[in-house]
């Protein structure tokens, strides 16, 4: 099915990791061109050479979100080399495992500014051309700890959960435009971060890591960790074509993991 974003440019944040790097190459396997943004050079370069491989179109782009003051310099070189762009893909990386209770505000500010003004400034930078072509996706991923709150990841639910409610308002500003707005919630993903937060809680309770990710696996309707190519297909989706009617939507895909309804 041809979804409707070949020769459509895409910036996706993250792409030097699991979940950024599933998306991006989901994106350029229908044709579009991919400006890959992540704080790790090597990591990201690594993906435009996957990428490469088998024919599709990226370029890497050394970013640190926390540098809020080059968001315009950073967009200005990516529309330069690709032109405009259609497609937003804020996937950010998260805080340290915390309480929610006791941080030092400098680390809670700091946090704000990397996973959430930044996810805004960019957004703002790219959406005025959206709107005067009529035609634009912003996807931010998020977690599942903003539906169902995640022990000791206190930061990341608490500032995660405001990126929801902007994407929310935000779509009721910019339908009409042809642009849409949505938050995907990832579940347990096999990614480098899960396997650092599995570590993490196996080392707090004094268990194996197999310990701590059999418990998890056996917590998931289906069974498993799911694939970041799984998560990535989600994401173009909803990029595409034939998701033009959902917007304002949270979207999981977490093999059934958040209990809620």
């Amino acid at each position: 099915m041809d979804i409707g974003v070949k020769g459509k440019v895409a910036l996706v944040f993250g792409a030097g990791g699991g979940l950024g790097g599933a998306i991006a190459k989901a994106l350029a396997a229908e044709g579009a061109k991919i400006a890959l943004a992540d704080i790790a050079e090597d990591a990201v370069k690594a993906t435009a050479a996957e990428i490469a491989k088998f024919g599709g179109a990226a370029r890497a782009y050394q970013w640190d979100l926390v540098d809020i003051a080059g968001i315009p310099h950073k967009i200005a070189k990516i529309e330069a080399d690709l032109g405009p762009v259609d497609i937003l893909v804020n996937n950010t990386g998260g805080p340290p495992p915390t309480p929610a209770s006791g941080q030092d505000a400098a680390l809670w500010s700091k946090s704000f500014e990397s996973m959430v003004l930044s996810v805004i400034k960019v957004t703002d930078a790219v959406l005025p051309g959206m709107r005067a072509r009529k035609w634009g996706r912003i996807i931010t991923s998020t977690s599942s700890g903003v539906v169902a709150p995640i022990p000791n990841l206190g930061i990341s639910n608490a500032l995660r959960a405001g990126l929801v409610a902007w994407s929310k308002t935000l779509a009721r500003e910019v339908g009409t435009d042809g642009v849409t707005c949505n938050i995907v919630l990832p579940g347990r993903i096999a990614t480098p971060r899960i396997k650092f937060l599995d570590e993490k809680k196996a080392e707090r309770e004094g268990r194996s890591v197999a310990d701590v990710s059999r418990e998890s696996e056996s917590s998931i309707p289906v069974g498993r960790y799911g694939d970041p190519a799984e998560y990535g297909a989600v994401v173009a989706f909803l990029a595409g074509r034939p998701a033009s009617y959902v917007t304002g939507s949270v979207i999981r895909v977490d093999g059934g993991l958040i209990a809620s309804i």
